[in-house]
């Protein structure tokens, strides 16, 4: 017995050692060196770089906004030299290697110089203290109509009586519900202009980048109702398509109500405003918060129902059996799509717009009978995109939208197996399958992105989109048969049956959203996840098979382990008195009150509300004190209480502008600091007993920043 257990024990390791081994082998650095440069020579023999020209371009711009300063015209000058200099030895060499990189270091200088060029032609100069008077101006943009009023973007702004010149190119603008305004008008009130607001939050939205680039110099609000001096030429195309849109909305309005209403106005064409926070909410939380929004899904269905109709009809026509059905068909969709993007708001809806150009190139595609879903086409509609708004590249409709369909576009291009045939059954499962898969590619890839910009997760996401996708596909369905019955009056049971869609999509994310409230998080990631995520979108894009998927897996743990953002102990909102000030695991206001702008954004970005009065502050007249275990803190209101506050707090906040004999030991926080920095996130550090501190604003000294007088 002895001598077999010894034999057995002897005998284990060997095989052990021996499996062991074997995976080793598999594994071995050698290998997967040797692997991954294979799969690299045949990406590039392939040529997909090109489809990395993009993720170039866009790292360049992310280059741009980076910089803590505005380069001279002289660095854009020595820079454009020595890139084109470098291409034109790329060509001289008759490298293509060298050629290679040369296009990725164009494409990367391209995108650094092109913010700077449409500052140029669309920039504007920004409001820096707010104006009141009465002005004259022309209306570019109806952006949206609603009970609060009419958003309109203006230009031409021109001071009247006792108004103040202001050397803005464009603004936008709220006016009252009446007159009912429309593009090209010249209308003239009394109006209110303000700066606009840069980001609540560091790494948040910022408004004065996005503002700035798209010539609008400052937000602001007519007190009265404005007067048409002047109407706009009946003739004008965006004048008639705003008509059009108004009729349709005034037509969805009649027939349906409150939320189905809104819906619907979003979903055909584009006017979000309606919807109210609650839905949002709701929708966001079951991963439905794409539906409402205008995209590649609305467009798909739409063009792609007009596809099929055509062929259909054309095939069973006898006398159109020698026609190019599937070109005419191909003409049928994309005219569509075009006139859907117009219904939509045209240019001026970027994801709209990008959908679209997408399209164009898949039908494009079916014309020259070439294949349509490809990455080059991608990376084509991509650069079209960076390169008529290189802006929207810092939005989240963009990212979301791009990682989409690169992540679907990858997994499309992978071998497939042959489709069976069966019965009604299986073909439906096939179906649901499909929608399954594509929805979780879809939000595996977006993920990353959706929780940096919303600090949420739809663990559902999937669940709710293959529930839902039936009731958006009959809702465009009607609703595109309702547009084209609305001319004969014959619209009315085609919007009813569009709005018991809306109402059913809405019961499946309350249900969706109810199942997933336990397990939503809120994470906040920092800024560089996003650099990373690009990056593991780009070796998705150039690599084909299974190494496309080392990129993205290798993300994951990354992000993981170091790219959640700490939450802040205290905030401090620069235009208004809120501070907040950590109260266990919630926030709570030291001083200030609920309800403001910032607070509600604040409550939002963290999901969590933020408390009237911190049970540990102790205010008076001249400001308010709070002391914690970890650190203290004095607001200041009034120049007297700095005789008491000065000495024996960590942090002074003062709203006033602090004596130079204050205590040298504490961080303050003064009226300069917020109005250059603006909000403040504070995390105190026990290792350096301090505050780590980071200002929404980092740096004035970039043209967009709204520098304060």
């Amino acid at each position: 017995m002895d001598g077999q257990g010894t034999g057995t024990r002897q005998l284990m390791p060997v095989a052990e050692a021996s499996g062991y081994r074997g995976w080793l082998s598999f594994v071995s650095p050698t290998k997967i060196t040797a692997s991954l440069g294979a799969a690299s020579n045949g990406a590039v023999n392939d040529r997909r770089l090109f489809a990395v020209l993009p993720f170039s371009m866009i790292l360049g711009l992310v280059l741009y906004v980076a910089l803590p300063g505005e380069p001279a015209i002289l660095h854009f000058a020595i820079g454009s030299v020595a890139v084109t200099g470098l291409v034109i030895a790329a060509f001289a060499t008759n490298s293509m290697a060298v050629l290679r990189l040369a296009a990725q270091i164009a494409a990367l200088w391209l995108g650094f110089v092109l913010l700077p060029l449409h500052a140029v032609v669309f920039g504007t100069q920004m409001l820096a203290v707010p104006a009141y008077g009465t002005y004259a101006a022309t209306i570019d943009e109806v952006l949206s109509s609603d009970d609060e009023g009419i958003r309109v973007v203006v230009s031409g702004l021109e001071p009247l009586e006792d108004a103040r010149a202001v050397p803005i190119r464009r603004a936008r603008v709220l006016l009252q519900t009446e007159p009912q305004v429309q593009i090209g008008d010249i209308v003239k009130g009394r109006m209110r202009l303000a700066p606009v607001p840069g980001p609540i939050l560091p790494g948040a939205f910022d408004g004065q980048f996005h503002a700035y680039f798209a010539g609008i110099g400052a937000y602001g609000s007519a007190i009265a109702p404005v007067a048409i001096i002047e109407e706009g030429s009946e003739d004008a195309i965006a004048r008639r398509v705003q008509s059009l849109r108004r009729v349709i909305a005034d037509r969805i309005d009649l027939a349906l109500t409150e939320d189905s209403a809104a819906i619907g106005k979003a979903m055909t064409m584009g006017d979000q405003s309606a919807i109210s926070d609650e839905t949002r909410e709701v929708m966001a939380a079951a991963g439905l918060a794409h539906v409402y929004s205008i995209s590649g899904l609305h467009l798909s269905i739409v063009a792609g129902g007009i596809f099929w109709l055509v062929r259909l009809v054309l095939a069973c026509l006898p006398f159109a059996v020698a026609w190019p059905n599937k070109q005419i068909a191909a003409v049928a969709g994309l005219s569509t799509a075009f006139a859907y993007l117009m219904l939509a708001g045209g240019l001026d809806n970027v994801p709209a717009f990008r959908s679209t150009l997408m399209l164009a190139l898949i039908f494009g595609a079916v014309l020259a009978g070439r294949r349509a879903l490809t990455m080059r086409n991608v990376a084509i509609a991509a650069i079209v995109i960076i390169l008529i708004d290189p802006a929207s590249v810092f939005r989240a409709s963009f990212q979301l939208s791009f990682a989409a369909v690169v992540a679907l576009i990858g997994v499309y291009e992978l071998p497939q197996g042959r489709p069976n045939s069966g019965s009604g059954v299986s073909r439906l499962i096939r179906f649901i399958s499909a929608t399954a898969w594509t929805s979780f590619v879809a939000g595996a890839a977006t993920l990353l992105f959706s929780a940096y910009h919303f600090q949420q997760t739809s663990p559902l996401g999937v669940l709710g989109n293959v529930l839902a996708l039936p009731f958006v596909s009959l809702i465009m369905g009607f609703g595109s048969l309702a547009i084209v019955a609305m001319p004969f009056a014959l619209d009315g049971p085609m919007l009813h049956l569009m709005g018991w869609n809306i109402d059913r999509m809405v019961d499946v994310s309350v249900l969706v959203a109810g199942w997933s409230a336990s397990l939503t998080g809120n994470p906040i990631l920092e800024g560089w996840t996003l650099l990373f995520g690009l990056v593991a979108l780009a070796w998705f894009a150039f690599f084909e098979g299974r190494w496309r998927f080392a990129g993205p897996a290798l993300l994951v743990p990354v992000v993981l382990l170091w790219g959640f953002s700490p939450r802040p102990d205290i905030l401090i909102a620069d235009t208004t008195q809120a501070v907040a000030v950590r109260n266990g695991a919630d926030l709570a206001l030291m001083s200030g009150k609920t309800g403001s702008f910032a607070v509600d954004v604040w409550s939002r970005y963290y999901q969590t509300e933020i408390g009237s009065a911190h049970p540990e502050a102790r205010c008076d007249s001249l400001g308010c004190i709070l002391r914690t275990d970890d650190y203290s803190v004095a607001v200041v209101r009034n120049a007297a209480a700095f005789a008491e506050d000065c000495g024996g707090f960590n942090l002074i906040v003062a709203r006033v502008r602090a004596p130079a004999n204050c205590n040298a030991e504490a961080q303050i926080i003064g009226p300069q600091d917020l109005a250059e920095g603006g909000v403040q996130w504070l995390k105190w550090n026990g290792e350096a007993g301090r505050f780590d501190i980071r200002p929404a604003i980092e740096t004035l000294s970039r043209p967009w920043r709204v520098v304060p007088r």
